[in-house]
């Protein structure tokens, strides 16, 4: 039972940072005496993408890839947690703005979300920086101006794959993956 408590506790931490006034801050008491589930968690997201599509009250088995984590509502809302922890939320947040971006259909609002998302993420010491190579980033600083669907794949791609290749490895073995994987779910929504 501490276990599944310690994964609670875990997963309590994780809150909608998509407020223009949130910090990047150090959780506090990470396993002392808070108190969520991923439910919660999910519950308080605005994104569709942290909402479950169908119940997770049944033991099962989280993903074991990034792209199956990232399509599993439970997983991402796992995964999402293990980043908050590792200091390193604003990969899955800018990849999340990414899609969200997207799948906008007014030509209108384009440019407001792209700079919006470049504020945040994307721009020199942004409050939620992500690590991409100064060539992409200088790319999208000029591809804003006249902004496009695609402007932000090739840092899309990176994030993605820093993601797949150092943060899901290291998720894959932690104690909040083993916890929750081995736990019934939580998460049930409608999606």
């Amino acid at each position: 039972m501490p276990k599944l408590y310690f994964s609670k506790i875990l997963f309590s931490q994780l809150k909608d940072d998509n407020s223009k006034n949130s910090e990047k801050k150090k959780p506090k008491n990470v396993g002392k005496d808070q108190k969520g589930s991923v439910q919660s968690i999910v519950a308080n997201s605005d994104s569709p993408l942290a909402k479950p599509s169908k119940s997770c009250t049944e033991k099962q088995t989280l993903p074991q890839s990034l792209e199956k984590l990232l399509a599993d509502k439970c997983g991402l809302a796992a995964f999402r947690v293990f980043l908050r922890s590792e200091f390193s939320e604003e990969n899955i947040e800018f990849w999340m703005a990414c899609e969200d971006y997207k799948k906008n259909t007014s030509p209108a609002n384009l440019s407001s979300k792209a700079k919006e998302i470049y504020e945040e993420f994307v721009q020199l010491q942004a409050r939620k920086e992500i690590n991409i190579d100064h060539h992409t980033r200088e790319s999208i600083k000029k591809a804003i101006q006249e902004p496009s669907l695609s402007c932000f794949d090739e840092a899309q791609k990176q994030v993605y794959s820093l993601m797949e290749k150092d943060s899901c490895s290291r998720f894959l073995k932690s104690e909040i993956y083993l916890n929750h994987a081995n736990a019934p779910k939580t998460c049930d929504y409608d999606g």
